[in-house]
This record gives C-alpha cells, sequence and structure tokens, in this order.
C-alpha cells in the first residue's frame, strides 16, 4: 500500500533533514506536505532547491490534514536518537487524525504508553522503522555470494553515503544492469521498504545484520549489490557501525564519499582525515580479513560553487589517481563507468 507522507520537520527543513529530504528525492511514497514553521507558506523546491517537489509546506498538522496525507513520517535525525518534547502534540494531532506514525528515532514510539494508547484508540498503527529484527552472529556465508559486492564509506557522517549509493543504482539500471540497494539505516528502509538499520543492533551482531542484508539482496540476482554506508571510521560516536558494515557486508571494493569542506567531524574535535588517510585506513582494516579497494570518490561539493566544485573534483583525482565526481550535481553514469569494471568479486583472507 502507497503511502501519503506528511513530514515533520520543525524548524529544520531547510537545514538538516536529511530523513525528508531522502524520502522526497527517493522514495516511492508521495510527500503531499512537510511541517515546518520556520518555512511555512514555500513550497519544498523554495526552501531545499535541489529536491524537485513542488509540495507545500505548512506549520502544523492541523494545516497539513487538508491535503490528505495517510502517514506522518519523522522526518529529522536528532543527535542521539532522541524525540523533542515539543513534537509531542504534534504526532498526538496526527495520531487523533487516524494517520500511521512512521519513525526513524532511537526512542521508540510505539513503546511510548501514551502514543501507544492513542494509536490502539484511533485504529491506527506507529512503525518504528530503526527496531532491528532477530539477527544472527556473522557466520561467514557472506564469502560465497557470487555478486559483487560495493560499500559506501565517508569522510564524516551525513555526507551523502545513501543517495551516492542510490544514485550508483539508477546508473546501473540505465546501463543495463540490476544494482540492488542495501539499505542499512531508517532513511534507506523508508525508501526501500526493507532493511536493518544497523546502528541499533547489539554490537557483537552488528556484522552478522550486515551479512543477513546482503545474503537477502543476493536473492534477487542482481549484478551488483551496492550497500548503503553508516558514520565514518575515525569518528568517535560512530565508527562502530561502520565497522561493522566493512566486515559484515565483506565488500569487494569501496566508493569514499567526502564533503571537502568539513575540517572537523560534526560536532567533535576530531580532524577530516585527507584522502591518502582514508583510503589507507580504511584499505588495511579489510586486508587482513577480505580484502576491498577503494574504486572511486565521490564528493559532495553542495555548499561550493561551480567553479570550486570543479576545483574540488580535479583536486581529489590528482591526489588520489582514482575516478572522482559529484554525482548529484554532474550525475552517476560517469563515475558509475569509470569504476564499475573494478569491482569484482574477492575471496576472503585464509590462513
Amino acid at each position: 500500500m502507497k503511502r501519503r507522507y506528511a513530514i515533520l520537520a520543525n524548524g529544520h527543513f531547510a537545514d538538516d533533514a536529511k530523513t525528508a529530504h531522502g524520502v522526497i528525492a527517493y522514495g516511492t511514497d508521495e510527500t503531499v506536505v512537510v511541517i515546518d514553521p520556520a518555512s511555512a507558506g514555500k513550497r519544498v523546491r523554495e526552501a531545499v532547491p535541489y529536491l524537485q517537489s513542488d509540495a507545500p509546506i505548512v506549520a502544523n498538522v492541523a494545516q497539513a490534514l487538508q491535503y490528505g496525507p495517510t502517514a506522518l513520517l519523522i522526518g529529522t535525525a536528532p543527535i542521539g536518537g532522541g524525540l523533542p518534547a515539543e513534537w509531542r502534540a504534534e504526532i498526538l494531532a496526527a495520531i487523533d487524525a487516524k494517520l500511521e506514525v512512521v519513525s526513524g528515532l532511537h526512542d521508540q514510539l510505539g513503546a511510548d504508553r501514551e502514543f501507544k494508547l492513542a494509536a490502539q484508540r484511533a485504529g491506527t498503527k506507529i512503525w518504528d522503522v530503526r527496531e532491528p529484527p532477530d539477527v544472527p552472529i556473522f557466520s561467514g556465508a557472506v564469502y560465497n555470494v557470487s555478486v559483487p559486492t560495493l560499500l559506501l564509506v565517508g569522510n564524516d557522517c551525513a555526507v551523502g553515503k545513501m543517495t551516492v549509493a542510490l544514485e550508483l543504482c539508477r546508473a546501473a539500471q540505465r546501463a543495463g544492469k540490476k544494482a540492488a540497494f542495501v539499505p542499512t539505516g531508517q532513511t534507506g528502509i523508508m525508501i526501500a521498504g526493507w532493511g536493518i538499520s544497523v546502528d541499533r543492533v547489539i554490537a557483537d551482531f552488528a556484522p552478522g545484520a550486515a551479512e543477513s542484508l546482503v545474503l537477502y539482496a543476493a536473492n534477487s540476482q542482481p549484478d551488483l549489490i551496492v550497500v548503503e554506508g553508516q558514520g565514518a571510521i575515525n569518528h568517535p560516536a560512530y565508527a562502530p557501525v561502520t565497522l561493522a558494515l566493512m566486515y559484515g557486508s565483506a565488500p569487494d571494493a569501496l566508493v569514499l564519499v567526502v564533503d571537502p569542506t568539513r575540517e572537523k567531524l560534526g560536532g567533535y574535535a576530531t580532524p577530516a582525515l585527507p584522502y591518502d588517510k582514508l583510503i589507507r585506513l580504511h584499505e588495511e582494516l579489510l586486508a587482513t580479513v577480505k580484502p576491498a579497494r577503494v574504486v572511486g570518490i565521490a564528493l559532495n561539493t553542495r555548499y561550493l560553487d561551480g567553479p570550486a566544485a570543479q576545483a574540488q573534483i580535479e583536486r581529489a583525482r590528482r591526489e588520489t589517481g582514482l575516478p572522482a565526481d559529484d554525482v548529484v550535481r554532474y550525475g552517476p553514469d560517469a563515475l558509475y563507468a569509470a569504476i564499475v569494471s573494478n569491482v569484482q568479486r574477492h575471496a576472503p583472507c585464509s590462513v
């Protein structure tokens, strides 16, 4: 059943509402309205020009109901994934209007007594996207997958790893190949309709969750598996989920996603690493388990003008000797064509 989304992004839609932006840009469910008092009165493309949507932006749920939504989607992911107290009234208003609530927060809304009872009274439901299924410990079965697997890694969080993964899948399809996108976070799950939010899985089982996702994707017999990346390998808070994906998905190649304007990792004094250190760090971590090389660089030049973006792309090519491009700004086809021959199955290390 297709959903008609009202997306709640109070005060954040034009800035850091990456869940909202991802669902609008790539989701198959329709976004009919966005709720954000800070941008009310505008259309989506007026607030965020790269989103090709004319959905209106309104101030509250009551105003959103006139556009006939069937679900309320929580469109932002605050640090720590908690529910801001000021959102409760809007969520309750949506439930009272019989809207399904779709949430990617770490706070499980379906376990909240007030929300749970309200949903029961209204005859609607709450989908906590981050709630993981039971997953096994890593088994090594992923090493037997015959489909080449590409993993996205990055120089920080929120640099566009999911976006690049989806764009490369589109490029593969235009090239006549079947690519399977593997969602590993809440926004990817909302877009694809399946997946596991690996950052919610108990640490010992996180590589097993990544493995199970690749095994599931391989069942559709694609030509290429593209795994959405999470976090950053030198991020003081989120490196564990990055490492779990690197080992659990057993990639054959990596694409490094970089925002060249980042000097520090978001919220921390930890410096963003240069290309040579990032490439060496990822490749050395995988070398003793299942070797995989970085085969391309995808830059996020959203905050740069055209000449500055081109200069950063040329710099990445010069410093790494690898294909590099911005797949949103200039399209993914050139980067896909440049890297696809280097995404080939590799065996794991053995004694």
